[in-house]
């Protein structure tokens, strides 16, 4: 097979269509380091090019893992990481703070044994830090040669348009790529994230594209989940058959499975080639735990999608749907939602807002008293 490749937004950087995601290396997918750099050395040998981890991924062991991996390789691999969760749960240990992004670059550069990262990502946004803060500091690690490019994962189109105003109006350095959730069960970037990604020209790096694992031909309904290993293990409640909040996920998956079977394709391989229909999209990170998942998802690049085939998958699963993140409001849900006490009235509340409306009532009949 031939791997294909796309220029990554305005940087400039040629990346394949197919990243290699890494968050499956480590305690919480593959503890096997030799076993997880053989798979990183196979995606390397297929053509990618690309490989993106994080340092939240297994507590900073899936970096070390890419570390030893592309020992004598690195100068030819575009390598991604992110940054915004704790790693140990300690006060100003997280965020997107110059304080904290500061020291976490440091921590990332060791464990991946490089003096440079080609893309550093903000994981997720941070209410709690200014945007400028944000971007002073990765302006400031690009000036110093930490990192050459930067981007933002998971951020809601609004979030991104902020950005990139602020990096104008101050003449810091801008977001250059977007890292979203993409899958043929999660459409919901494209009501907005999608199209701004294009207008502003940049590169957009999809995540989970058998969407967290239920794309992956192991589950079905009448089969027994087996919620030892994989994703299953992490979050069974997403993979449950017997919870109504995921009956339109099981709807939906009995109607790809008799589509992929008509393609005449596996319904992984029509999986992973979804997103790369979509011509806001760069590459496709593919994060497999073991050998065969890899191979299975390299196949999805012998896969094209004609008009016909993506008719029905809208007919399935309408554009800009969610079916696998609307709980989680694709990955990440604001404040302001998930916090109630940003959104109600609380009992304190009522009570000043109670003790003012008396309080006022006593002095405007003081006042006509007088």
């Amino acid at each position: 097979m031939t791997m294909n490749y796309r220029v990554l937004g305005a940087t400039g950087i040629e990346v394949s269509t197919y990243a290699l995601g890494a968050m499956m290396f480590g305690k919480i997918g593959n503890p096997d380091h030799a076993d997880s750099e053989r798979i990183i050395h196979a995606a390397l040998d297929a053509g990618i090019n690309f490989v993106d981890t994080a340092d939240m991924y297994s507590t900073g062991e899936s970096e070390g893992i890419v570390g030893k991996a592309l020992k004598g390789r690195r100068d030819d691999i575009v390598l991604a990481t992110k940054v915004h969760f704790s790693l140990d749960d300690q006060r100003n240990h997280g965020g997107n703070s110059r304080r904290y992004i500061t020291r976490a670059v440091e921590d990332s550069l060791r464990r991946l044994q490089t003096d440079w990262i080609d893309l550093y990502q903000v994981h997720r946004p941070d209410p709690t830090t200014d945007i400028e803060e944000t971007l002073g500091v990765l302006t400031d690690l690009v000036r110093a040669g930490k990192i050459r490019n930067f981007g933002c994962s998971t951020f809601p189109a609004e979030q991104i348009v902020e950005a990139w105003h602020v990096a104008e109006r101050r003449g810091l350095m801008k977001f250059r790529t977007e890292q979203p959730p993409y899958s043929i069960l999660t459409r919901n970037i494209e009501r907005a994230v999608l199209p701004t990604a294009q207008r502003l020209n940049m590169g957009v790096l999809t995540w989970s594209p058998l969407a967290w694992g239920f794309l992956s031909g192991k589950f079905r309904r009448g089969q027994e989940v087996d919620y030892s290993v994989g994703r299953a293990a992490l979050r069974a409640d997403r993979f449950d058959p017997s919870l109504p909040a995921n009956a339109a996920k099981y709807d939906a998956l009995e109607e790809l499975f008799k589509l992929a079977d008509e393609a005449g394709v596996t319904l992984p391989r029509l999986a992973t080639a979804f997103p790369l229909a979509h011509p806001g999209v760069t590459s496709v990170i593919i994060g497999p735990r073991t050998m065969d998942q890899l191979e299975s998802s390299l196949a999805g690049q012998e896969v094209t999608l004609d008009d016909a085939l993506l008719d029905r998958i809208d007919e399935i699963v309408p554009p800009g749907t969610d079916l696998v993140w609307v709980a989680e409001g694709g990955g990440w849900l604001p404040p302001a939602l998930s916090q109630p006490r940003l959104r109600r009235r609380t009992a304190d509340d009522r009570a000043a807002a109670s003790a003012d409306a008396e309080g006022d009532a006593g002095d405007a009949e003081a006042a006509a008293g007088k």
